[in-house]
């Protein structure tokens, strides 16, 4: 029965509480899982389960002790002849020994409770942490695939200005009025030309206008010749940038699998088990308040926690052995099984007149005799007692400096994170500016490319800014919620219901 109601108060109270109707994919879900299946935590849940049983042994009395004789050949005493002797004997320790041991063992148990729930925190920073990897790559491959799309579409742009000999149609209203004028006139330069031998009227100025309009022909039909082969270059650049992206993409589909492989590991599932992730990284809200979470440090986390029951568990023994130097009292019963002995009938013995004492002791002969009893220990060794209490207040005293030390690791700690919180979202900040304005510059330096008026070398190096500058802002991302979990697990408290997924 006790165990059921420990596993009742461990599900309801232990494991944070989960929104209803969550789906089977979200984080809270595998939050749930881990805590549930995990190795660790459940070897941590069953040493607390074990500890838990150290109190009634602590306060239970030593068992009584009973010793019984019996005689090879009845002992002849006065009024019968011992056969057989019991004694039975409990000694009981001095008033308030036994509390201060099961106080004792109650504060070693919530040390092993406490010791549980930092197990079960650093499981749950684990699934986090990986969780936001996985995140990060997928917005990785996400944002790689995009610039695999961007590249396509530079590639059939570059490849519709080769074959149009360096002018994209896709761009035909926005070119200037006189390079649509040219190519009318090469077209019908290229009529003319048809019949050299009558030459247009207008004289001289017809056959500069032909000579012009052949020239226009000759730039705007495709051709191997230098502008040819200079369009062709800038294809297979992109070809090549599209290349090395797509192989970008392989090796993070890779690195996702063995994310994923871990990610199971600390669920306990088989590592081929899918993990549903979101394509994009969203930031997690938080409200960095210092001095309240200095305060719930102080209050709920656990190691300060197992410290200080540390603390009063030492309390409790000292105060056990100062109750043990004092004497231990014992209550006894003796029980002797006599015989009777046999009647003389009123002889004389050595001149004396038996008949008086044989007539005395007649009702007392073969009468089985009872006797309580009582004993008292004597510490009279003191030194061992006053060591003990020594050693006891000396623990108590580690115990408290081990507890500043551990509060300055952990306040250091929450500054450290605090910084690198603040970086992150400098960071995010940057990152995203920058993306903007280098998505902004490529789209101008693709229509400008179309036009002619910028080199492939321009529109490949903004894009490989925009690919960096996506990248770290999805690691920035990844990076700042990952500090707000280890700022949660100093506290102490988990958030799935803040799962922004």
């Amino acid at each position: 029965m006790m165990r059921k109601i420990i596993l009742i108060l461990f599900w309801v109270t232990i494991i944070p509480t989960f929104v209803s109707g969550q789906e089977t994919d979200s984080l809270s879900h595998y939050l749930e899982v881990a805590a549930r299946n995990n190795p660790a935590v459940n070897a941590a849940f069953h040493g607390y389960e074990a500890a838990l049983q150290k109190a009634p042994q602590m306060g239970a009395y030593d068992d009584p002790q009973l010793e019984i004789g019996f005689f090879l050949e009845p002992m002849s005493i006065v009024d019968g002849r011992q056969m057989a002797q019991f004694q039975l004997m409990q000694m009981f320790p001095w008033f308030g020994t036994k509390k201060a041991a099961r106080t004792e063992a109650q504060h070693m148990a919530q040390m092993a409770f406490e010791q549980f729930r930092e197990t079960r925190d650093n499981l749950y920073l684990e699934v986090y942490k990986q969780w936001y990897i996985l995140c990060n790559l997928q917005q990785k491959l996400q944002n790689t695939k995009e610039n695999v799309t961007l590249l396509k579409q530079l590639e059939d742009l570059a490849l519709l200005k080769f074959t149009t000999g360096g002018r994209s149609s896709d761009m035909g209203e926005q070119m200037p009025m006189n390079n649509q004028q040219s190519t009318v006139n090469s077209s019908m330069g290229s009529m003319n030309m048809g019949s050299p031998s009558n030459p247009p009227q207008g004289g001289s100025s017809s056959g500069s206008m032909s000579k012009e309009s052949s020239q226009s022909a000759r730039s705007a039909s495709p051709s191997w010749g230098a502008g040819g082969a200079s369009g062709m270059s800038e294809i297979l650049r992109i070809q090549l940038e599209t290349i090395e992206l797509e192989s970008a993409v392989e090796s993070i589909l890779s690195e996702i699998t063995a994310g994923k492989a871990r990610f199971n590991g600390l669920l306990n599932r088989p590592s081929g088990s899918e993990v549903a992730v979101p394509d994009e990284i969203a930031q997690l809200p938080f409200l960095l308040d210092t001095e309240n979470i200095l305060q719930t440090i102080r209050e709920q986390n656990p190691m300060l926690g197992m410290i200080n029951e540390e603390s009063l568990a030492y309390k409790a023994k000292a105060e056990m052995d100062k109750k043990m130097s004092y004497p231990m009292l014992g209550i006894g019963l003796q029980y002797m099984l006599i015989g009777k002995t046999p009647d003389t009938g009123g002889q004389s013995m050595g001149g004396m007149d038996m008949g008086a004492a044989t007539n005395t002791m007649s009702s007392m002969n073969g009468k089985d005799m009872i006797m309580p009893m009582v004993s008292v220990s004597i510490p009279i060794f003191r030194n061992k007692y006053k060591a003990a209490q020594r050693e006891s207040k000396l623990l108590q005293l580690s115990s408290e400096e081990k507890y500043t030390d551990t509060f300055n690791n952990l306040q250091a700690e929450l500054y450290q994170s605090k910084h690198q919180l603040e970086d992150a979202v400098r960071k995010m900040a940057l990152y995203k500016k920058q993306s903007a304005l280098a998505r902004t510059t490529y789209d101008l330096l693709v229509q400008e490319f179309a036009s002619g008026k910028s080199a492939l070398s321009d529109v490949i190096q903004t894009q490989r800014q925009l690919l960096d500058y996506q990248l770290k802002e999805a690691e920035a991302t990844a990076n700042y919620n990952t500090m707000v979990v280890s700022i949660w697990k100093l506290m102490s408290v988990c958030h799935p219901a803040l799962d922004p997924q």
